[in-house]
């Protein structure tokens, strides 16, 4: 959403440098970069978020206990934690498509998603997604809905943080969770893509 998008390169020689200059000033640690890297790689993320939806396609009942307390359903699966008290998913149907943002700052449901990326925190976005959500979503991300399906935008706030439960593709009917795993992705629980195609 910025005018000039970073090269992998580039963002991991910014991280280098911060690294660097966090560990020479004394505020971190060597251990402690590579106990958040292990933090993020491992214990939340988009993952995470993923072994829920997987759930919730497979299990009716996780599904409604799902929809109806986000927060107290994840933790059934051991998730929870900082910037995920207060979670609240909305759910994808044939009509009816749901995109986040946070309009005031970058408020994320980091326990299932993990770090926001760099495009949520851009006031393009943030502004750009409230406006005109079906033209962002075809020409930032490539992702066009037909006209007959409603976007709604739904506004993350430090008390509540959205995310979306995606529609369970047809042909998965039988699939075991982990089959389904392969298919969600972090931006369909954002609501700014598709889950993968079914193979």
């Amino acid at each position: 959403m910025s005018d000039r998008i970073r090269t992998p390169e580039e963002i991991a020689a910014r991280v280098k440098a911060l690294e660097s200059m966090l560990i020479e000033q004394g505020v971190m640690t060597t251990q402690a970069v590579d106990r958040m890297v292990e933090i993020y790689e491992h214990e939340v993320g988009p993952q995470l978020g993923a072994k829920v939806v997987a759930k919730a396609w497979s299990d009716p009942d996780f599904k409604a206990r799902l929809v109806a307390d986000a927060s107290e359903a994840c933790k059934e699966l051991g998730i929870s934690g900082l910037q995920g008290e207060d979670m609240v998913v909305v759910e994808d149907t044939d009509i009816v498509h749901n995109v986040i943002v946070c309009t005031l700052c970058s408020c994320y449901p980091w326990p299932v998603l993990g770090l926001p990326p760099n495009w949520y925190k851009d006031p393009q976005y943030r502004a750009a997604i409230t406006r005109e959500p079906r033209k962002v979503l075809r020409e930032a991300f490539g992702y066009a809905l037909t006209d007959d399906v409603e976007v709604r935008v739904w506004d993350s706030s430090s008390e509540m943080r959205y995310w979306v439960l995606p529609q369970r593709p047809a042909g998965t009917e039988g699939w075991s969770e982990e089959q389904l795993l392969a298919l969600i992705t972090r931006d369909s629980m954002i609501g700014v893509g598709p889950v993968a195609p079914v193979q």
